[in-house]
Formats: C-alpha cells, structure tokens, sequence
C-alpha cells in the first residue's frame, strides 16, 4: 500500500517522538507473549514424548491411563507419579518456562500462602497459593482483549452518533444533545455496580454493560467535525450532484473527523482498563478465580504483609498505563497539523 504525503509525514513525526515510537513497540511485544501465555506459563507441558508417541497436551486431553497408570483420571503432570511413569519408557517432557496456570495452586510451598518469591515462584504466590507471574500474565492480556473490543465498539457507535447529530443539525442535534446530558450525568461507576451485582458477570456482559456508557467519549469530537464539515464547499457541491448522505458523510466528512478520533483512542483504551480493574477492585468484575489486574490489587490492600502482591500490581498497571499514555501522546503530535 502506497502512503500519500501527508500519510508519511505523520509517520515521520510519530517516529520523531522517541518515547511513543519505542513505547508502541514494547506495548505489542507484551501483547504479543501474552497472546501466548498458554506455553509461557501452564501445568501442562508442551510436548510429551512417551514409548514412541508425541502427546500434546496443551491441544488435547489425556487420561493417566494413556501414560501407563492404572486409572482413566485427568493426568496430573506436575505429580512425581505420572513424571517418572513418561521418564522411565526413555520418555521426556517440555514444559513451559514457568509451570503454573493461572489457576494453579502450588501445594508444595514451605510456608503459608502468600508466600514470597522464590526460584519456583518468581513473583510469589497469592493468598490462595497461585503464581502471581502467571496471574499477572494472563491478567494483562484479559485487560488487553476487554479494552481493544470494548474501545473499537464504542468508537463505532460514537462515531455514528456523533455524525448523525453534526450532519444534520438541528431538531436531531437538539434531541441527541439532550439524551447525552442526561446519559453523562448518570453515576456511571455505581450502576456499572448495580447492574454487575443482578447478573453473573462474565467478559461479555462486562463489556456490554460498559458499552452502555463509553460510547460518549467521542460523540463530541466527531460531532464538532461534522458540524464543521458539512458546509464546506466541496460538501456542499456533492449535495448539489444528488450523492446520498450516506455517502457524502462516509467519503467526504468522516476522513476528516477520524484524526480528532484516532487522536482520542488511546486514552479511550487507557480508560477502559482502569474501569475494568476498578471493578475488579470493587469485586463486581470478571468472575471470581479469572486472572484479573484489579484483583490482585484487592489481594494487596487485603495482605499488607505480603508487599510483592501490592508492588507488583502497581509495577503492572503503572507499565501498561504508562506506555499506552506515551503512544496516545506520539499519535496526537502525529495527526496535529501545526507539526506535520
């Protein structure tokens, strides 16, 4: 794909801006290990080699009976049992770098949960005897997924919204205005709350119960773009040639009111993983045993005398937002006209 000029310029202005351009990369490495948290941290082994066969059991499932004992019982990877039984056919195991799921209880600890890191547990254990390094993991590509949808189809509908009140003004604009005074006004954390507590929260209702109120975000921008836009000339002699509004809004308004949008994206994205950990926080969010950033926060106010639980739920947090904040800032000096 060939980029305009002015494409490129602001490809050039956001690479000039060293502390968004490396942030961005070092934000999509992170996403990217975790997209594969299941061979980095996990129970289960990779590949097993045993009497001439190659298991996968982060594919499928087996029985302790297919490696030789004597019950048709989930296999325990992590019992001696089962581990001798694979070695002693000239068998052998590939295990991921750190042995532990998300849910993992480590029963072999040598002091009471929480434990402290160790060289089996590198970040320590929670209150329940769970890896916090695997939690943290898992956690941050759950934060990740929850905000990249919940950011794209908020933007959709408020990028709708706001088009539909700056294009065609008026009684429309009024009514919409209106409606959204009243929708802001609302305590949005509290019925998040409220409405969290009357069903079983799971990662969809959670995003649809946050779509609800996050969609206002970028009614304003756009709509002022629109408002602006469509009575210029070249708006103004479509109507003239009979193009729909559809079709003068998609083609001829709203490039233009996506570089307000783009700009204002990353801090929609910063903001959904704040609400989601609030939540966590507050015990109204993901279902109880998910790996969730807000609730080891909530297992760090709750065990002060286990520091690395509340430092490294900061540590986590303050990384992620802190980056995505860079990228936000690269990306508005990019689509600022006063600097390409």
């Amino acid at each position: 794909m060939t980029l305009t000029p002015i494409q490129r310029r602001r490809l050039q202005t956001f690479k000039r801006n060293r502390r968004g351009y490396w942030s961005l990369w070092i934000f999509l490495l992170l996403f990217t290990l975790s997209l594969f948290a299941e061979m980095i941290a996990n129970d289960r082994p990779i590949l097993i080699s045993h009497q001439q066969q190659l298991y996968w059991p982060l594919v499928n499932d087996y029985t302790e009976a297919d490696f030789g004992g004597e019950f048709a019982l989930p296999a325990d990877y992590r019992d001696p049992y089962l581990q001798e039984m694979v070695q002693s056919n000239d068998g052998w195991m590939i295990w991921p770098l750190i042995r532990f799921g998300y849910s993992t209880i480590n029963y072999d600890l040598d002091q009471p949960a929480p434990s402290p890191p160790t060289g089996t547990n590198w970040l320590g254990t929670d209150d329940q005897g769970r890896d916090v390094l695997a939690r943290v993991i898992y956690g941050f590509r759950i934060s990740v997924l929850f905000a990249l949808a919940l950011t794209i189809a908020s933007s959709i509908i408020g990028v709708c919204a706001g088009a539909i009140q700056g294009y065609y003004g008026g009684r429309i604009d009024l009514l919409f205005q209106r409606f959204i005074e009243i929708w802001s006004g609302l305590p949005v954390l509290f019925l998040l709350i409220i409405l969290a507590s009357l069903v079983q929260p799971n990662f969809w209702w959670l995003l649809g119960i946050m779509l609800l109120f996050s969609w206002m975000n970028l009614v304003d921008v756009v709509r002022a773009e629109f408002l602006r836009g469509r009575n210029l000339e070249y708006v103004r002699a479509a109507k003239a040639l009979g193009l729909s509004d559809l079709r003068i809004m998609y083609r001829h308004v709203l490039p233009n009111a996506m570089i307000a949008t783009l700009t204002f994206m990353p801090f929609v994205f910063n903001s959904a993983i704040v609400t989601l950990t609030a939540l966590d926080f507050l015990g109204f969010g993901l279902p109880p045993g998910s790996p969730s950033l807000g609730e080891l926060v909530a297992q760090g106010k709750e065990n002060l005398h286990a520091p690395w639980l509340g430092i490294t739920a900061f540590c986590s947090l303050a990384i992620m937002l802190t980056l995505l904040i860079f990228i936000g800032e690269a990306v508005r000096d990019a689509f600022d006209p006063r600097k390409v």
